[in-house]
């Protein structure tokens, strides 16, 4: 499957078959094909030649996938960045890809040449699209660092197919399957599962705006689509919704939920109120997307995420890298076409992560008896707010840029709207006087805001282990969880 010819073929099997939608726009195949023509002809205008990259920052809209496939027309490179960077963090990204051009729908401060999306519908560029190979680059997906700073995960095409074909034969998709997108499109799963997936399937997908709970069952009954994927935190809130929403939810074949462990209450209790059974998976962006998954067609495990997705092999595995019996605990790795080529420019980060063809996921897990991956504990300190990835380390890097700070320590709190929540102990070098407000705006300053601190308390210094590191686990023993209905 070449990405790039995908609106041709599209265009000339059923040429006005639906395509891609958002909350203003509707695209036949015919018209889809055109508006990345158009796309491809404003990125060439603008230097973008085969190799190149694009930084697409745009909200969730149709001008995204247009963008995405004019990019892939011309054998260039895609980097979604999210529009709810701050500056610095975007041009930290558009910097470390190497971005020549950056796609957007507001004015903004740019070191590259910007497309406005009002722009992209200049005169279409018909030349036939740059078909490359299957270790050609398609993607640049930007995942928080463990050192502080976002790395660019490399997903070449090879990647990005076999990672369709796995979620199409998982998912058994037809071309009578439509998607509704709610997550957001610069994370690989919106992109993987909900567009590229059924579109190469001959289905479509449909992009809602902003999600919002008290409208969201009106959209998908409007759509009539046949599946979704959402986090756990969407799920919560939609389970919340009065006892009077009933909506009608029979096109719905299944939703998908990932991006952080959901409860058992909240699976079985989504199903029983609106009859959409939740499919859990597990995966990450250096996997392309997802790993595992509940199988439609088999028993569902609640409190797993399910069984390896078709053509991938998971492991369990002890310190030394050797298999550990079955049932018994260790680090969950991975291994498939789908696993990433590297992290952009980081050899030793890459190095650490992928060992003789395996993705160390850093993940602690075991199978159980029936083969379903069950998850005990997360990859190293990583916090996951509402699905969204928190890394500790990036928010304690900008803390250490104020004056004064000695120690800063990033743990995650519960939370029973988000999952969790990052709270920010510091301490001051002597003599030195913190101020909560000052830290506050530092950091609201330099980072977005799902990943600012909920709280933060100046401690004398903090607790340390045996070793001299800063002891979390007894940072965390000091918290309570919060609940949004209190």
């Amino acid at each position: 499957m070449n990405l790039a010819t995908l609106p041709d073929r599209r265009a000339a099997a059923a040429p006005h078959a639906p395509a891609v939608a958002d909350d203003h726009t509707d695209l036949d195949n015919t018209a889809f094909l055109d508006a990345v023509q158009r796309a491809a002809g404003a990125l060439y205008q603008r230097g973008v030649r085969a190799g190149d990259v694009v930084g697409i920052m745009l909200p969730n809209r149709a001008a995204f996938v247009v963008a995405l496939f004019a990019t892939w027309r011309l054998g260039a490179v895609a980097t979604p960045i999210s529009p709810t960077l701050v500056p610095a963090e975007v041009a930290y990204q558009v910097a470390d890809a190497g971005a020549v051009v950056l796609v957007v729908d507001r004015d903004v401060d740019s070191a590259v040449p910007v497309l406005h999306v009002d722009d992209m519908g200049g005169e279409p560029r018909t030349e036939e699209p740059v078909v490359g190979n299957d270790d050609d680059l398609a993607l640049l997906i930007y995942t928080s660092g463990t050192t502080g700073r976002p790395k660019g995960v490399m997903l070449d095409h090879g990647n990005v197919n076999a990672m369709c074909a796995m979620v199409i034969e998982g998912f058994e998709l037809h071309d009578t399957d439509h998607s509704l997108l709610i997550l957001p499109l610069f994370h690989v799963n919106g992109i993987v599962v909900s567009v590229l997936s059924p579109l190469i399937a001959g289905g479509r997908t449909t992009i809602a705006g902003r999600f919002n709970p008290a409208t969201f069952f009106e959209r998908l009954e409007a759509s009539r689509a046949t599946y979704f994927s959402a986090v756990p935190t969407i799920y919560t809130m939609l389970l919340g919704l009065p006892a009077e929403v009933q909506p009608d939810t029979s096109t719905v074949r299944f939703a998908v939920c990932g991006a952080a462990p959901a409860s058992v209450e909240l699976l079985e209790g989504f199903e029983k109120r609106y009859g959409i059974g939740l499919v859990e998976g597990y995966g990450l962006s250096e996997g392309s997307c997802a790993s595992t998954g509940n199988p439609l067609s088999g028993p569902r495990k609640v409190g797993t995420v399910g069984i390896p997705l078709p053509g991938q092999e998971i492991r369990i595995v002890d310190v030394a890298g050797a298999e550990v019996p079955q049932g018994e605990l260790g680090e969950v790795v991975i291994k498939g076409p789908n696993v990433m080529r590297g992290y952009l420019n980081r050899p030793e980060e890459t190095e650490k992560t992928l060992k003789d063809g395996w993705l160390h996921t850093g993940d602690v897990g075991r199978f159980d008896e029936d083969g379903y991956l069950v998850l005990v504990d997360r990859a190293k300190d990583m916090i996951i707010r509402g699905g969204e990835n928190i890394y500790p380390k990036e928010i304690e890097t900008v803390v250490h840029q104020l004056a004064g700070v000695a120690e800063a320590a990033v743990v995650g709190r519960a939370s029973g709207l988000y999952g969790e929540e990052p709270v920010l102990f510091v301490s001051a070098h002597p003599g030195a006087d913190l101020d909560v407000d000052s830290i506050a705006a530092h950091l609201k300053a330099s980072l977005s805001k799902y990943k600012l601190p909920v709280d933060i308390t100046v401690l004398e210094t903090l607790p340390k282990n045996p070793v001299g590191k800063i002891d979390k686990p007894s940072l965390r023993k000091t918290l309570t969880a919060t609940d949004p209905r209190i």
